[in-house]
């Protein structure tokens, strides 16, 4: 008998992990954006990473046509963009600091990494869809990353 989602929850709570704001542009050129922590790489050759996005979500259906979108993988002190951009009430882009990526979405600023890609595949999992993004840009900063650790916002100390 499979575990029941609370306890399942629970569990996966357990497992650190770093927290992205993935970003798209819609055919009419609105920039789109989300939190997302179901976030990993795949391979290095080709370099393949993976994100999961619930049905349900905003972005879902842009993600299911579109293929050009940034990765991007939130320092400590972004606590306040990871929740913004997991705000469904928000204006989520508005006075955000961004450049525009080789691809065409928005690279934030200060971010501790970012990844631009193409989906090269979907594949339905339960109620997300998990998208598999080639990589063909990126860049790092020396900060520290934000972390998501047994529901709430952690810091990586060293």
């Amino acid at each position: 008998m499979p575990l029941d989602p609370d306890r399942f929850r629970s569990i996966l709570s357990r497992f650190a992990s770093g927290i992205t704001v993935v970003t798209a542009r819609d055919a009419e050129g609105r920039d789109h954006g989300m939190t997302v922590s179901a976030f990993c790489s795949v391979s290095l050759v080709p370099p393949l990473v993976l994100i999961c996005i619930d049905a349900a979500a905003s972005m879902h259906g842009l993600l299911m046509q579109q293929e050009a979108v940034t990765i991007n993988v939130l320092a400590e002190g972004q606590e306040a963009i990871s929740r913004r951009f997991a705000d469904t009430e928000t204006v989520r882009f508005e006075g955000i600091g961004f450049s525009r990526g080789e691809l065409g979405a928005a690279v934030l600023d200060d971010v501790l990494a970012h990844l631009e890609g193409r989906v090269v595949a979907r594949h339905p999992a339960g109620d997300h869809t998990i998208f598999v993004v080639e990589a063909d840009e990126g860049s790092t900063r020396r900060e520290r990353p934000l972390l998501y650790y047994r529901s709430g916002y952690a810091q990586l100390e060293r």
